[in-house]
């Protein structure tokens, strides 16, 4: 006992002394002291930043990187009543998954972007390798507070990391955040690399004018966007794809539009058109994909492709244009098979237009796409446009599979040709977040703002041709033709709520074309999701207001 006291009495004397010897200086073994030093060490928090971006735009799990798309004008619920935005006024409850995720997974993206950018002050990075980080740093901000504007409205700008606890805060003003965008994403602008510089999946200059412009048509800033857009569409490097390219180029049926999604040609040097393509590798760790389970990947296929099990197709699945492995969750709705297109055949344009093509979006099953019917020498044709639509049975567009195209570990052992195991239902190629094709339509909608219908008229026209469709007039130039040719141009592709909710037309788009979420409660404040419960209650030093329309 008396030695107890004695070592006590020593360390209570050092202490009284000196207590510097609890400050660990570490020298050999990272901490929060020393992980941000070197330019190895900002590289690798920055592609942190990569991740966060795939993580919630394409990968997080089965459903959520399709918040974009379901509930929207394209597709509807072939399994009612799930968390896929069926019951809109559960889905989109305060304290639902559905709000609560993407703001947590936004906020993580500009948490880790501003430790990145204060912490760069001290490091013992060159201008260059500072000019770098900062960059990219700083448009992941900038995106990802451009999309908590569109998606929330005014929100709480933070742009320092936050070190303590703090419960006090306060929602800026939309316009105060998208001013903030515009100054994050206009230093990306002028100091990422160029298209011909950056590496595959890396960000450059023309994707950072892309998104500047949309904040800056959100600002009513028109002749910035059509400025900011036409740098994208005048680069030297940059072009739509008009031949037939890369890896499956000689088949037929194919074109151009079919190539832009075969496996392996979105980094093809070849494409052109590509802006930023997310990146995935199968079977590699941290690629994203994996033959062995169905996880982690982008399930695109799974989603979209119908659940064709029923006689003559007893072979499902089959990895052909038949759709993989899908089950049939999200349904085209008729304006995205059928409206968009002219309706029918008797319309030039169903019959013209290459993204109709039935290779391109599939309605009609035969012995030309179909092993199933050739392997059962089955010689009837089935048609969507004859049979009902169901989620056994419906038009869906070829670039959301890999037909033919399958790893070869997600093939079962069966004398049925391509016929997939249950872990397939990814799309296994690498997927586009941004084409020139969708700039050409932004600087359409700037000039449609600008009052120049004849100049968005034009741009408008230089995607339809490629697509061997009927040109377009001034007079045809509004909003909703607009919208209509990104449907057909960039459906399933595009995060298509971002788009809707940016103009503020997601509610009047599915009141006129997706009588399935008006039956399932759509209402006109879904034009914003809520502040989540968990935010507003946690943030006790300070009102965090919740949108109108929400309890």
């Amino acid at each position: 006992m008396k030695k107890t006291f004695i070592f006590l009495a020593i360390v209570s004397l050092f202490y009284s002394c000196n207590d510097d010897f609890l400050d660990e200086k570490p020298e050999d073994f990272l901490s929060s002291a020393n992980a941000y030093t070197t330019y190895a060490d900002f590289t690798a928090s920055v592609n942190n930043l990569y991740f966060l971006f795939r993580r919630q735009y394409f990968s997080r799990d089965e459903n959520r990187p399709f918040d974009f798309i379901y509930g929207t004008d394209l597709v509807y619920d072939g399994e009612p009543h799930t968390n896929r935005h069926s019951r809109m006024d559960l889905a989109y409850r305060p304290s639902g998954d559905i709000a609560t995720v993407h703001w947590n997974l936004l906020y993580k993206t500009i948490s880790e972007a501003n430790a990145i950018i204060d912490r760069s002050a001290n490091s013992e990075m060159t201008e260059t390798e500072l000019n770098d980080i900062l960059s990219q740093a700083r448009f992941f901000r900038g995106i990802s507070y451009k999309n908590l504007a569109t998606l929330y409205g005014g929100v709480p700008l933070v742009l320092n990391e936050v070190t303590a606890p703090k419960v006090d805060f306060k929602r800026n003003t939309k316009e105060e955040v998208l001013n903030q965008v515009v100054d994050d994403l206009l230093f990306a602008s002028e100091n990422l690399p160029s298209i011909n510089e950056a590496v595959d999946g890396r960000i450059n200059n023309l994707v950072a004018n892309h998104y500047l412009a949309e904040a800056y048509l959100a600002l009513g800033r028109n002749t910035d966007a059509i400025a900011a857009t036409t740098k994208v569409i005048d680069n030297p490097n940059t072009a739509l794809m008009t031949s037939r390219f890369g890896t499956r180029r000689t088949e037929t049926p194919g074109d151009v539009f079919w190539d832009l999604f075969r496996k392996n040609n979105q980094n093809s040097d070849d494409n052109t058109e590509a802006l930023w393509v997310i990146q995935f590798e199968i079977d590699v760790q941290g690629g994203g994909l994996e033959t062995g389970r169905r996880a982690g990947g982008y399930p695109a296929e799974r989603h979209f492709a119908p659940l064709l099990r029923f006689s003559p197709f007893n072979s499902w699945p089959v990895g052909d244009y038949t759709g993989g492995r899908g089950i049939g969750w999200g349904i085209s709705t008729t304006y995205y098979s059928n409206t968009i297109w002219g309706d029918d055949s008797s319309n030039p344009d169903w019959n013209n237009d290459i993204r109709n093509a039935n290779h391109n979006f599939v309605r009609v099953f035969d012995q030309s796409n179909s092993e199933a019917l050739k392997v059962q020498n089955i010689t009837q044709e089935y048609s969507t446009e004859v049979l009902p639509r169901r989620r056994e049975f419906y038009a869906f567009p070829s670039k959301i599979t890999t037909p033919y195209n399958h790893p070869e570990g997600n093939y079962r052992t069966s004398s049925t040709p391509f016929a997939l195991t249950s872990n397939a239902g990814m799309t296994y190629t690498d997927q586009y977040m941004l084409r020139l094709a969708e700039t050409y339509l932004l600087r359409a909608e700037a000039y449609l703002a600008d009052n120049k219908p004849g100049l968005a008229a034009d741009d408008v026209n230089v995607v339809r041709t490629r697509s061997n469709a009927s040109l377009a007039t001034s007079a045809e130039m509004n909003i909703d033709y607009i919208l209509d040719e990104r449907a057909r141009e960039l459906g399933l592709e595009e995060k298509r709520r971002l788009t809707l909710m940016r103009l503020g037309v997601l509610y009047d788009r599915v009141n006129r074309f997706n009588p399935y979420y008006m039956d399932e409660g759509m209402q006109p404040h879904f034009n914003l999701w809520p502040i989540p419960a968990d935010e507003i209650e946690g943030n006790r030093g300070a009102v965090l207001e919740q949108n109108p329309g929400y309890n």
